[in-house]
C-alpha cells in the first residue's frame, strides 16, 4: 500500500459497475508476483461481493502442447464465453524478453570493459615518461634489474588491485541501489564475476605496464635519456 499511501484502519471506495462500495483496510499482506499463480491486490471477506458481477480463475498443466492445444479447442467449444490463456506462450515471450535485457546488460558490461581498459593502457602511457625518470635514477643510484622489475610488479599490481576493488565497490553498491529501489527485489551478489574481475584487472595492469616500460631494463640509463628527452 506504499503507493496508495494508505495503511490499516483508511478507508477506500471501489466503484463496482457505478456502484460505489465504501471498505476498510483490515490488514495488509506480502504478493510474490514472481510466481506464476493468481494473485489480488485486495482480498474482501465472504459475503461482500457475492452479489456483484465476477469471474473465477482456474490454473492447470497438461504434459505437452499438443495436449494443452487440444484441451483448449474442447474447452472453447463447451464453454464459448470462457478465456483460455496460455501461459507457457506468455513465460516464452518473457524469458526472450528478459534474455534480450541480459545480453543488453552483458554487453554495455564488456562495452565498459574495453572502455576502462582503454583508459588504463592511457593513464600508463600518461605516466611513462614519469616511470622511466624513476627507473633512470633508480639504475644511476646503482639499482639492479630485478629490484627495478619488483618495484614495478609492486606498483602496476597495486594500483590494478585498487583499481578493481573500487570498480568491484561502486558495481556493488550499484546494483544493490538499482534491486532494492528501483525493481524492489531481494539482492543476490555473484561472487564468481567480482573475483575474476579482482584476479584479472590486476594482472591486467601488469602486463601491460611492464610493456610499456620495458626499454628500462634492456638498455642503459644513458641510452634511454638520449632517446626519451
Amino acid at each position: 500500500m506504499d503507493s496508495l499511501a494508505v495503511g490499516l484502519g483508511d478507508e477506500l471506495v471501489f466503484d463496482l459497475q457505478g456502484v460505489p462500495v465504501t471498505t476498510r483496510i483490515a490488514s495488509l499482506r506480502s504478493v510474490e508476483w514472481r510466481r506464476i499463480q493468481p494473485n489480488f491486490f485486495v482480498l474482501f471477506p465472504r459475503g461482500a461481493l457475492e452479489q456483484a458481477p465476477a469471474m473465477h480463475v482456474l490454473v492447470t498443466r497438461v504434459p505437452s502442447s499438443d495436449q494443452s492445444a487440444r484441451m483448449q479447442r474442447e474447452l472453447v467449444k463447451a464453454f464459448p464465453n470462457v478465456s483460455v490463456i496460455d501461459l507457457t506462450l506468455v513465460l516464452r515471450t518473457i524469458d526472450s524478453i528478459l534474455g534480450k535485457i541480459s545480453f543488453v546488460v552483458r554487453f554495455m558490461a564488456l562495452f565498459t570493459v574495453a572502455t576502462g581498459s582503454l583508459v588504463l593502457v592511457s593513464a600508463l602511457l600518461t605516466t611513462r615518461y614519469q616511470r622511466l625518470q624513476e627507473s633512470v635514477l633508480l639504475r644511476t643510484l646503482g639499482a639492479s634489474r630485478p629490484q627495478i622489475l619488483k618495484i614495478l610488479l609492486v606498483e602496476y599490481l597495486s594500483l590494478g588491485f585498487l583499481g578493481a576493488l573500487t570498480g568491484i565497490l561502486l558495481a556493488a553498491l550499484a546494483a544493490w541501489a538499482l534491486a532494492v529501489f528501483v525493481f524492489k527485489i531481494s539482492f543476490a551478489l555473484a561472487l564468481l564475476p567480482l573475483l575474476v574481475a579482482l584476479l584479472v584487472v590486476p594482472a591486467l595492469t601488469v602486463i601491460t605496464g611492464l610493456l610499456i616500460t620495458r626499454g628500462v631494463l634492456n638498455h642503459p640509463p644513458l641510452a634511454i635519456l638520449r632517446t626519451e628527452v
